[in-house]
Order: structure tokens, then C-alpha cells, then sequence
């Protein structure tokens, strides 16, 4: 294939297919009607001569060539755009789209308060809310179908620029009327009633540690410290009753409220959850360690200006959040 014969406008068709995996929504991204991207799409597979694209259900999926094209074609287009040069970024006049993967903790304590103050400063810019529990979370970040996510990583390949938003430790929530309700919590409450806790993945998904390794980045599984609460109880020869572990820390109420279960969840969480009167939160009967929340992204988008912007705007709203705390 000759690169005369080709219209860098197909690079971005493909890009656009590629990322929303639909003829519609790809068409709706460029401005262009279904039957134009479809038009495309036939000249580049003309080009490349391979199908790329194979119609599935109401979606496309990328053929094992689309598959090995993506990352270094992604890339490039980035830097191509880079170094012809783009509009200065503008918050109030953008109308650009971001996607961020945040599990709902984050979603609940860090986007929300974000999604708000981005309607007074920047009321055109959307933000997309992906799953940061998703097992392909680095190859996302990779492929740009991910502008940045935010969590807890304890490793960060070199490959991905990484920035501190927050430190916190561990709370415990219980619903009102619980028995340990009006007093300070002692370590024997954790042996002695039933506990629910966070986890987004386990040992059957590849965690070690509390952690999930993929390409490089270490997310966190486990959203309390087991290691601190076993430690603690070490000497009474009890362990906790692990009664429920969910994926889903916004089931937490519901779950708690009627019984005497208690919750271990990060102390951002507790305080948001606290806030509807029906829960109390507690500190822990035990010294548990103090996790950092960063924000992700690929190193490719470090100079871009709006994605600089997103990120100082989500350090100051959790800058807001971690002051809360103290």
C-alpha cells in the first residue's frame, strides 16, 4: 500500500469505528452519516485489504489485523495532531468528551462533585464513566479509549504518567440502633459481629496482594486492608466473619440496614455514606494503613491541554474531598 493513496480521514474513521465499536456512534463522533462512514470503512479495507471491521449483532468487531493496527495507528494520529499544532484548549466554549474509568467509590466521591463544578466552568464538556474493575483497564489506557483513570495502583509502568490526588485510611459503618452504636468499637466487635467488605476481584481473577496486575499496572482489589485487620486480631486467636463481599460499595446500605453487620470501607466512602443520617461511621479498633488515590493516563496525552485541564480540575475537587477528612 502506497502512503499517497491515503487520506489521513480514513485514519480517523477507523479510529472512531474502532473506539465505539458502532457505525452510528462513530458517525455521530465525526459529524458524518452512517452510509459515509460505511463508505470509508469499504476504501480503507480496499487499502489495507482486509475486512478490519465484521459486522456482530448492532456492533462491529475489529478483525485480528484492526486488532495489531489500533495501538501504533492510535499513537501516531495523537502525533500527528501534536505537531500540527491545535486550537488553545478553552473550558467554557469546549464541547470535548472524556472518558474515565472510576469504580463507583470514586464515581460517588471524586466525578460527582466534578460533574457538578463542570457545569459552571466548562457546561459543554462530557465526561463518559467506564468501569476501572475491568480486567483490560491498561490495554484501554492503550488504545486511547480511556482518557484517565482513577484508583489505587501500586505500580505504574513507564509507559503511563501517573498523579497523587488524595490520601485516606479505613472507617467502619454500621446502621443506627446497632448495639456498638453508642460507644467507642472494640477490637472484639469485629469477631463478634458479621462483616461486610469491598472486593472487585480475588484471587480467581489474577489478585495477589490485593492486587491486580495487567500490562504493567497493579490496581487495587481488595478496598480495605486485610492484612492490618488480621494482624490486629492475631493475638486473640479469632478471625472476622467475612459475611458478605461485594463489588459494589453503593449496596453497602442497604445491606447493613436492619442488621448488626459491620462495614469496612475507605473513610472517603464512609463519610459520603454517612451523610443520609441512617448510617454511623467509626474509626477502626486497629491501626490500618493509609492508601493513596491517583489519576492514570497514557503518557502521549501529558502536553495536551485539555486533558491537563481535566486532570487539575479532578486533583482540586479531591483535594476538597481529602480536606473534608481531616
Amino acid at each position: 500500500m502506497s502512503i499517497g493513496r491515503t487520506d489521513l480521514n480514513l485514519l480517523k474513521v477507523f479510529e472512531a469505528v474502532y473506539e465505539e465499536r458502532n457505525l452510528i456512534l462513530a458517525g455521530k463522533r465525526l459529524h458524518l452519516t452512517q452510509s459515509a462512514v460505511s463508505h470509508a470503512l469499504r476504501r480503507l479495507r480496499e487499502l489495507v485489504g482486509d475486512e478490519l471491521f465484521i459486522r456482530m449483532g448492532r456492533g462491529m468487531v475489529p478483525t485480528g489485523r484492526a486488532m495489531a493496527m489500533a495501538p501504533t495507528l492510535l499513537d501516531s494520529l495523537r502525533r500527528i495532531e501534536d505537531a500540527l499544532g491545535v486550537e488553545p484548549f478553552t473550558a467554557d466554549q469546549s464541547r470535548r468528551r472524556f472518558v474515565i474509568a472510576a469504580n463507583d467509590h470514586v464515581t460517588e466521591v471524586i466525578v460527582a462533585p466534578l460533574s457538578r463544578e463542570l457545569q459552571k466552568v466548562a457546561p459543554g464538556v462530557d465526561l463518559v464513566i467506564r468501569p476501572s474493575t475491568r480486567l483490560d483497564l491498561a490495554e484501554q489506557i492503550d488504545l486511547g479509549r480511556i482518557d484517565l483513570a482513577i484508583g489505587i495502583f501500586s505500580e505504574v509502568p513507564p509507559r503511563l504518567s501517573s498523579r497523587d490526588l488524595m490520601s485516606q485510611g479505613e472507617s467502619i459503618l454500621m446502621c443506627k440502633g446497632h448495639p456498638a452504636s453508642r460507644r467507642k468499637l472494640k477490637l472484639g466487635d469485629l469477631t463478634k459481629y458479621p462483616l461486610v467488605t469491598l472486593s472487585v476481584g480475588g484471587q480467581e481473577e489474577g489478585a495477589v496482594g490485593g492486587f491486580i496486575v495487567e500490562r504493567g499496572l497493579a490496581r487495587q482489589s481488595e478496598m480495605f486492608d486485610r492484612r492490618a485487620l488480621e494482624q490486629a486480631l492475631l493475638e486473640s486467636q479469632e478471625m472476622p466473619r467475612l459475611r458478605v463481599t461485594v463489588p459494589h460499595s453503593l449496596a453497602i446500605p442497604a445491606l447493613l440496614r436492619g442488621t448488626h453487620m459491620l462495614a469496612i470501607v475507605p473513610a472517603s466512602l464512609a463519610t459520603a455514606l454517612a451523610k443520609s443520617g441512617d448510617l454511623i461511621r467509626r474509626t477502626p479498633p486497629y491501626q490500618a494503613g493509609v492508601e493513596t488515590m491517583r489519576a492514570v493516563w497514557h503518557g502521549r496525552d501529558d502536553h495536551d491541554m485539555g486533558h491537563s485541564w481535566l486532570r487539575e480540575m479532578i486533583a482540586k475537587t479531591a483535594r476538597t474531598v481529602e480536606e473534608a477528612l481531616e
